[in-house]
C-alpha cells in the first residue's frame, strides 16, 4: 500500500505543477516529492503527463447503474450506485433520497452506516432531499410524500453514526431555531425546493444553512423587488451552492452570472444523478411515475425534470466549455468545494500531505486514464 505517482502534471493549492511526485501509504497522500527524491524502493506508477487531480465528491446522487437509492435503501444498492459513478471520475458521494417516508429515510441512514462500516469505496455519507419542502415548488417529488418538519423528522435524520448527513429543506416551511438544532446535532442543512423569501432564506442562513441544492432550479427566483432564494444565495459568500451543468436544467448564461458573484470555490458540480447513468436503461420508475430518457432529459410524462443521467466527469468538461472557467477552477468545483462543504477540507478534494488519496490521472481530452479510492486502484492498468 505504498507507491509513487510519478511524471504527472499535479493539481496542487498552487495550481498544475510539474517535477512533483505524489507518495502513497496506506490510502493517504504522505508526501509530494520532487521526482527525483522518491525513494528507490517505492513501485512507481508513471502517469505519462497526464493531468493528477482530486477525485470527485458529488453530493447528489439519487442513482446509478440502473439502481435508485430510494427504491432499495440498502448495502447493495449504495454499492451499485458507487460502481456506476466511480466510472466517471467520483471517488466519493452522497447516496441520496428524494422525499419520502420517514421510514424510507430511517432504513436509507441505517444502509449509509453499513455501508460505510463494510468499506464500500467513496461513501461519505447521505443525503436527505426533502420531504420537509415547499410543495409549491417540489420539482418532480410527490406532494404526497412532504410533510413538516417536527420532533420525529429530527429524531429520523439524526440516526446516522458515521459520516455526513446533509438534508434539504424550505427554510420558510420551518424556524431559524430548528435550524440552528440541527445544526448542531451535527447535520448539514441545505436550502431547496423552496418558495422562500429573501429575508426568510437570510435568517436561516444566519441559523447555520451553508448549502443550496442545485441552485436556480425548484426555488424562488432573483427577481427586482424580490430577491428570493437565488439572491440569498448569491450574496453570501459563507454558503455553497451546487450547479447541475448539463445545459439543460440552468442556462450557461445565468450559470456565468452566478460565478460572477461570489468566489468559484463556493459552487459545486453536482449530478442528481438517477438510475440511468452508467447504465443501458432509457427509462425506470420513479414512486410509480415512469421517468424516460429523452434528448438528453430525463422527464416525465408531463415533462417535469427528474434528476439527470449527468456524470461527474462530464460535469467538469461542461463547466470548461460552458461556463467558461479553466480547468483548475472546475476541477475545484467537483472537489475542494464539495469537500470543504461536507466539512472535511482537511482530508479529501486536494493533493497534499495527510489528505485520502482518492485521485485522478486524465488526459487532456478529460479521459480517465486512472483512478483510485483511498489509494486503491480503480480504472486502470496496475
Amino acid at each position: 500500500m505504498r507507491f509513487a505517482l510519478t511524471n504527472g502534471l499535479v493539481l496542487t493549492d498552487a495550481g498544475f505543477v510539474e517535477g512533483r511526485a505524489v507518495l502513497v501509504e496506506n490510502g493517504r497522500i504522505s508526501a509530494l516529492p520532487a521526482a527525483d527524491a522518491v525513494p528507490g524502493d517505492v513501485v512507481r506508477h508513471d502517469l505519462e503527463g497526464a493531468m493528477l487531480v482530486p477525485g470527485f465528491i458529488d453530493t447528489q446522487v439519487n442513482g446509478g447503474g440502473g439502481v435508485l437509492f430510494n427504491d432499495a435503501p440498502d448495502v447493495e444498492t449504495i454499492r451499485a450506485i458507487g460502481a456506476a459513478h466511480a466510472a466517471y471520475g467520483t471517488t466519493g458521494f452522497l447516496p441520496t433520497l428524494i422525499s419520502d417516508d420517514l421510514r424510507v429515510i430511517e432504513a436509507g441512514i441505517a444502509a449509509v452506516d453499513a455501508a460505510i462500516r463494510a468499506g464500500v469505496p467513496g461513501v461519505l455519507g447521505i443525503h436527505v432531499e426533502g420531504p420537509f419542502i415547499n410543495a409549491d415548488r417540489r420539482g418532480i417529488h410527490d406532494a404526497a410524500r412532504i410533510r413538516p418538519l417536527d420532533d420525529a423528522g429530527l429524531a429520523a435524520l439524526a440516526g446516522l453514526r458515521t459520516g455526513r448527513t446533509v438534508v434539504t429543506i424550505a427554510p420558510e416551511m420551518t424556524t431559524p431555531d430548528t435550524v440552528r438544532r440541527m445544526v448542531a446535532s451535527g447535520l448539514i442543512v441545505s436550502a431547496g425546493h423552496s418558495n422562500g423569501s429573501y429575508a426568510e432564506i437570510s435568517a436561516a442562513i444566519d441559523a447555520g444553512l451553508t448549502g443550496f441544492t442545485h441552485l436556480f432550479n425548484a426555488m424562488s427566483q432573483l427577481g427586482n423587488r424580490e430577491p428570493g432564494a437565488v439572491g440569498a444565495a448569491l450574496a453570501s459568500e459563507a454558503v455553497w451552492c451546487g450547479l447541475i451543468v448539463d445545459g439543460i436544467h440552468v442556462s450557461p448564461v445565468t450559470m456565468r452570472l452566478a460565478l460572477r458573484c461570489k468566489p468559484a470555490n463556493r459552487f459545486m458540480l453536482v449530478t442528481d444523478a438517477m438510475p440511468t447513468t452508467g447504465s443501458a436503461r432509457s427509462d425506470f420508475l420513479l414512486q410509480g411515475r415512469r421517468i424516460f430518457a429523452l434528448d438528453g432529459r430525463l422527464v416525465d410524462a408531463e415533462g417535469t425534470l427528474a434528476g439527470s443521467d449527468l456524470t461527474m466527469i462530464d460535469a467538469v468538461r461542461n463547466a470548461v466549455s460552458l461556463l467558461g472557467v479553466g480547468m483548475e477552477t472546475a476541477f475545484t468545483m467537483a472537489s475542494a468545494a464539495p469537500a470543504a462543504f461536507l466539512g472535511l477540507g482537511a482530508s479529501h478534494g486536494r493533493i497534499a500531505p495527510g489528505h485520502a488519496a482518492s485521485l485522478l490521472c486524465i488526459g487532456e481530452d478529460f479521459e480517465i486514464r486512472r483512478s483510485w479510492i483511498d489509494g486503491r486502484q480503480v480504472i486502470g492498468l496496475p
